[in-house]
């Protein structure tokens, strides 16, 4: 069988999906990646696993169904070429434009994976981003129609999409524990004695590293023994943090640093784990928190509650809740509770999220035997 997985980045086919590629290969499938082209060039690493790379012209950002309707016929010709027998198609624009290209082309099968709905459906208010549902919205629907199944990361989202009129009612739906997490890669380690807490994000509102970050200060300005860090991309737009903020945010002790591409030091050096995100499909940050064995602070949000047992391994906070963060995070001061609701971390990690778990259920569910 020839299987395509469609990405919008090149390196998360590697990244988020590697595990899933390289057991498609072991299976004896002949499988190739498409994704935009990037640097550094994902080509290489992908065929060492065994999987062909195509890239494709495709802007990440944006959402203009007129700009992009060029995408669609590229993708139409490429699957007329490659004539792959089930494409996986994940994020917006793959699963919108791929879905309606596959049609065209006459691939037998095409199946979309939500891997969280994004910046268009965290808030609704506001001109702009009404808009922007509208469109996004638009746009799910369409991809949805045209595909054989819906694969989500967490319980939440097919039944919004359902109430908001996305997902039709006869279509077959699964849904996964998130993207899953290499327990092996991501070992148990020994949390430091002194409190390190860790947020590992893009720098965007709507992750909610503006309440982490005022949480932070705060907790500094008692606790001046104790490590804060924010490590992530910078983002521009509407949703991101300008130079001003994150220069306020490090004078008040927290530590801002650049992405990385290993991010298991950052974790060995944390105690605890933070994301107040608004929303997600299930954020792989955090699992791989949970599986080096570190306690989580999370909101009780779609995704992110997923991840949380309150009280077992972590607590959940309402979304936007400064206040709410920071006596959760100051309870995890105490060392003993952190290293506590790490090794719960661990164990809920190989009981709901281990990635070889999470693959099957995706391989059933395409009937990839």
């Amino acid at each position: 069988m020839k299987i395509l997985v469609l990405a919008s980045l090149a390196p998360s086919l590697t990244r988020f999906r590697g595990a899933l590629l390289a057991e498609m290969v072991a299976r004896g499938h002949e499988v190739v990646g498409m994704a935009p082209p990037f640097k550094p060039d994902a080509g290489p690493e992908l065929t060492s696993m065994g999987v062909e790379y195509v890239p494709i012209a495709m802007s990440r950002r944006g959402l203009n169904p007129f700009s992009d309707l060029g995408l669609i016929f590229r993708l139409k010709s490429e699957f007329e070429r490659i004539r792959p027998d089930i494409v996986l198609a994940y994020t917006i624009k793959p699963v919108v434009y791929g879905a309606v290209a596959a049609r065209l082309a006459g691939v037998p099968r095409f199946f979309s994976l939500i891997t969280g709905l994004g910046y268009a459906f965290t808030e609704v208010s506001g001109f702009r981003r009404r808009v922007l549902f509208n469109l996004a919205r638009g746009l799910y629907a369409a991809g949805l129609r045209f595909s054989h199944g819906a694969l989500f990361q967490n319980p939440d989202d097919p039944r919004f999409f359902r109430k908001v009129g996305v997902l039709p009612g006869s279509l077959p739906v699964a849904v996964t524990g998130g993207s899953g997490v290499d327990l092996e890669y991501y070992n148990v380690t020994e949390p430091p004695r002194e409190p390190s807490f860790l947020c590992l994000s893009r720098l965007l509102r709507a992750k909610g590293v503006v309440e982490y970050a005022e949480a932070a200060v705060r907790l500094k300005a008692r606790y001046p023994k104790a490590v804060f860090r924010l490590v992530g991309p910078q983002e521009h737009g509407p949703d991101g943090i300008d130079d001003e903020t994150i220069r306020s945010w490090r004078h008040g002790g927290l530590e801002v640093l650049p992405a990385t591409d290993d991010v298991r030091p950052y974790l060995t050096n944390a105690s605890v784990y933070v994301l107040p995100s608004w929303r997600e499909g299930t954020p792989r940050s955090v699992l791989e928190a949970m599986s080096t064995g570190r306690a989580v602070v999370t909101t009780d949000a779609p995704g992110c509650r997923e991840t949380v047992e309150q009280g077992v391994n972590g607590f959940m906070v309402p979304v936007h809740d400064v206040d709410a963060l920071e006596a959760a995070m100051e309870k995890l001061i105490d060392p003993e509770l952190a290293a506590r609701m790490g090794a719960a971390s661990r164990d809920l990690a190989e009981r709901k999220f281990d990635v070889t778990k999470v693959n099957e259920i995706i391989l059933n569910f395409m009937g990839v035997a």
